[in-house]
């Protein structure tokens, strides 16, 4: 599995959130252009070459299919949001508490990362189907968040330890000459020159939690799980319906990236040259 690649936050601007966030949108104004042109090319292709609705509907079409029933999908992404963020927040912090482990015995971080490694390879849409029988055939949310908590564990594992044992041997140096214990230094050391891979880590995790939950109601669930929405809207070739739907997904996973990415700038805003 790959890790993300270490960038370099930005310095944080005089003036807080706000003139951050105004940046920001400066800075993502041209993928914002790509979007719309893309979306304008989307419909005036369909429109032109006269693609059937089956194959590819009209942005419109999925627009209006949203509005129109917004009711019924808000309520079943909000119920695959929960598996989602349960997923998120159990895998998630077992990764972190399991690193911390790693960390301070080197040995069994050196014994146990190439499983882990191993276990990750496992692709997600064939342990579905067993996930389901687990957990009382898929028809609770338990084997949902079970799934994505697996998709989490992985990525955000890596990547704390990765942080955790990125420290200067010089800033060890410096805390042993102190008699610090193991405590004090991954308080004060290892912990905060953490903190920028442990939120790389998290960031990746808001994407995959997402895709787990919705795989995982592909295999097994009930009528007001977004995941069967899409799967049943396809069997009956409903297809603008089964779109608005995956659009709500990718909307609810943005979302939960933007929250990690909130919470990353108020943890990081004392340092503005931390590197991730």
């Amino acid at each position: 599995m790959t890790s993300a690649a270490p960038v370099a936050v930005q310095p944080v601007p005089r003036g807080g959130l706000g003139k951050l966030v105004g940046r920001r949108l400066v800075d993502w104004l041209p993928a914002a252009v790509v979007l719309v042109g893309g979306i304008a090319a989307w419909q005036g292709l369909v429109v032109a070459l006269h693609v059937q609705q089956f194959l590819l509907p009209k942005p419109s079409s999925i627009a209006t299919t949203f509005w129109n029933n917004r009711s019924e999908l808000w309520h079943a992404g909000w119920f695959t949001f929960q598996e989602a963020l349960g997923g998120f927040a159990i895998g998630s912090s077992l990764a972190i508490l399991v690193a911390l482990v790693l960390a301070r015995w080197r040995p069994l971080s050196a014994a146990l990362l190439p499983y882990a490694i191993a276990a990750n390879a496992i692709p997600i849409i064939a342990f579905a189907p067993i996930a389901n029988q687990w957990f009382a055939g898929g028809l609770t949310k338990s084997s949902k968040i079970f799934i994505a908590a697996v998709l989490c564990f992985f990525p955000v594992l890596v990547n704390t330890l990765r942080g955790l044992t990125s420290v200067r041997p010089q800033d060890l140096e410096l805390m042993h000459s102190y008699a610090a214990g193991q405590v004090a230094i991954f308080r004060r050391v290892r912990i905060p020159t953490a903190l920028p891979f442990i939120f790389s880590g998290l960031k990746v995790a808001t994407v995959l939690a997402m895709i787990g939950a919705v795989v995982g109601e592909y295999f097994g669930g009930t009528q007001e799980q977004l995941g069967v929405l899409i799967l049943d809207r396809t069997r009956i070739f409903q297809f603008p319906d089964a779109w608005a739907g995956i659009a709500l997904a990718c909307l609810l996973g943005i979302a939960l990236y933007v929250a990690v990415s909130i919470a990353e700038w108020l943890a990081l805003r004392w340092s503005p040259s931390t590197s991730a």
